[in-house]
């Protein structure tokens, strides 16, 4: 089987560099089939921990989520619309500190969540949308990640509902710091609520219940804040699903499918 890679369809900027945090890192970019640089413009959806995305040989334990295969079989068939996916390479050692909304005093890091979203929205986004064709708004522009990634997209679209009008918010570690997300989503006072796709599997880590009663109060929280389910909010649980690679690419097609249909409903 061609992958994107194969095909040109995949490219790789290296050490992208950013005045918000010191650490420059690498992006992938899919091209969707058909990309004309000189034709149509695309979607595009950001997402968190790049390297596992579309290469086994980069990707956690040689598992990555094989987004490219699942992007083009979904495109080829006409269930979402073509889209760009864009792959943030997370940096080993302060992926922790960049991807967390809060410094936990126990662990004695973390909090940097707030520049990570200024790099996505103020110097990633706009080279993205200087080198390909882009579609510029909110309402087609789309960040995700799992785990702590799902956290730094969730801060992302709360610091910038203007900017990201799509969200992906796939096994969040909601657990961090004493659930210093909940607060950050009761703090939020916008106007402007993205699009949510929010879920969970059933057997993540040691105590999976508390996982999932975790994520449900996410759920809460957000509906508590005026966003709707079955409008702009989205929850799903996966049953027998584990806190891994594998288990997130499984479902990638589904967080597609919702985030960017062909027809995204009104």
């Amino acid at each position: 089987m061609l992958r994107a890679k194969d095909e040109g369809r995949l490219r790789l900027h290296r050490r992208f560099p950013s005045r918000y945090l010191s650490t420059p890192r690498d992006i992938a970019v899919y091209l969707p089939p058909g990309y004309d640089p000189h034709g149509r413009r695309y979607p595009v959806f950001y997402l968190q921990d790049g390297q596992n995305l579309f290469d086994p040989a980069t990707a956690f334990l040689g598992q990555d989520w094989q987004a490219d295969i699942t992007a083009d079989a979904l495109i080829r068939l006409g269930e979402i619309e073509p889209v760009i996916l864009v792959g943030v390479y997370n940096t080993g050692v302060r992926r922790v500190s960049e991807y967390t909304p809060t410094r936990d005093p126990q662990i004695r890091k973390g909090g940097k969540a707030d520049r990570y979203a200024e790099l996505l929205a103020r110097e990633l986004k706009p080279f993205i949308d200087r080198e390909y064709r882009t579609l510029k708004a909110a309402s087609h522009t789309g960040v995700g990640g799992s785990s702590l990634g799902g956290l730094v997209s969730l801060m992302a679209a709360l610091c910038y509902p203007k900017v990201f009008g799509r969200v992906a918010v796939i096994s969040p570690s909601v657990w961090w710091d004493r659930r210093a997300i909940l607060h950050k989503v009761e703090a939020f006072g916008g106007d402007i609520r993205p699009r949510i796709w929010l879920d969970a599997g059933t057997a993540e880590g040691s105590s999976p219940e508390s996982v999932v009663a975790d994520v449900k109060l996410l759920r809460e929280t957000l509906t508590a804040r005026g966003w709707r389910d079955g409008h702009n909010l989205r929850y799903w649980e996966d049953e027998g699903a584990g806190h891994n690679e594998l288990a997130w690419g499984y479902r990638f097609g589904l967080v597609l499918r919702y985030l960017f249909p062909a027809h995204l409903p009104d």
